[in-house]
């Protein structure tokens, strides 16, 4: 082989740079892709898109149809830290759907079908900060320890969607939330409501569009804002007595005069015969003196 014909030490390393470099622009089909960033923006994707590169940090799927994220698809992408999912088609199960992107800090799932919140949920993200699941209009349950896994937590918006109830511990046990979206909800101000309402008058959480965030039921105080609502619900739990209420305490009142009833009857019989004795024992000492 003549001299010429041999590759060149500095050819040998422009071939090897141009294969990294067109294995680092392997991009998705309908996405763009930039320096750790996949934007897949209003592609109509029915599917969450293959070929993603594993070293992406940053996920775009805004205004597309996808209604399901895989699993396994994106344990991949194990150095993940942003992933924005609004205006999809997501709902029903996302349970451990999350389990392989831990490092993940936001998340935005606002504009979807979410149903429910679970533990299951979110509880492998444990450096989450962002939490958006806002305008899901059909998010009527949040389970009590949901975010309980999320201790970094410091943005959560649940605006405008379907929840009526909010358990106190769900959100007050995260320390470093400082952001709580909770407007245009159809709330139930009724006395099981009335602990997350006084928690809101007492706590240094910011929560935006407040003036939005009003109880839809009952009758009485619908579109009254909270905590305002706080004085009166304190009034009607507190004096205000239902009807099973009084069932109650019919009851309670029927067992004090029954146990009463029964009390004075025994003592009255004890009377009785504590008397019928008293009189036997006189007659016979009165007998023995005269026969004596």
């Amino acid at each position: 082989m003549s001299p010429s014909s041999r590759p060149q030490p500095l050819s040998l390393v422009f071939l090897l740079g141009m294969g990294m470099a067109s294995e680092r622009i392997n991009c998705p089909s309908k996405c763009s892709c930039q320096y750790l960033e996949v934007n897949c923006t209003g592609q109509q994707l029915q599917e969450f898109p293959v070929a993603i590169p594993l070293d992406t940090r940053q996920l775009i799927l805004v205004a597309n149809n996808v209604s399901y994220l895989p699993a396994v698809e994106l344990s991949f992408l194990a150095d993940l830290v942003y992933l924005d999912c609004r205006k999809n088609l997501l709902g029903d199960d996302l349970d451990f759907t999350f389990i392989g992107v831990a490092k993940l800090v936001y998340l935005d799932l606002s504009f979807n079908n979410l149903t429910q919140v679970t533990f299951s949920t979110f509880s492998h993200l444990l450096s989450l900060v962002v939490l958006k699941i806002s305008d899901n209009p059909n998010l009527v349950a949040i389970e009590k320890d949901a975010f309980a896994n999320n201790t970094w937590l410091r943005h959560l918006d649940v605006s405008r969607t379907g929840l009526t109830f909010l358990d106190t511990s769900t959100v007050r046990d995260l320390p470093n939330l400082r952001f709580l979206g909770l407007s245009d909800n159809p709330w139930h101000c009724n006395c099981s409501f009335l602990d997350f309402i006084t928690w809101m008058t007492e706590s240094s959480i910011h929560f935006p569009d407040a003036d939005n965030i009003t109880c839809y039921s009952p009758e009485g105080l619908r579109a009254r804002k909270m905590p305002a609502v706080e004085a009166q619900l304190h009034f009607n739990c507190l004096t205000q007595l239902y009807k099973h209420d009084y069932v109650f305490l019919c009851l309670i009142g029927f067992g004090i005069f029954f146990a009463g009833t029964v009390a004075a009857w025994l003592a009255g019989t004890c009377a009785v015969i504590y008397e019928v004795h008293a009189s036997k024992g006189e007659e016979e000492e009165e007998e023995e003196e005269e026969d004596m």
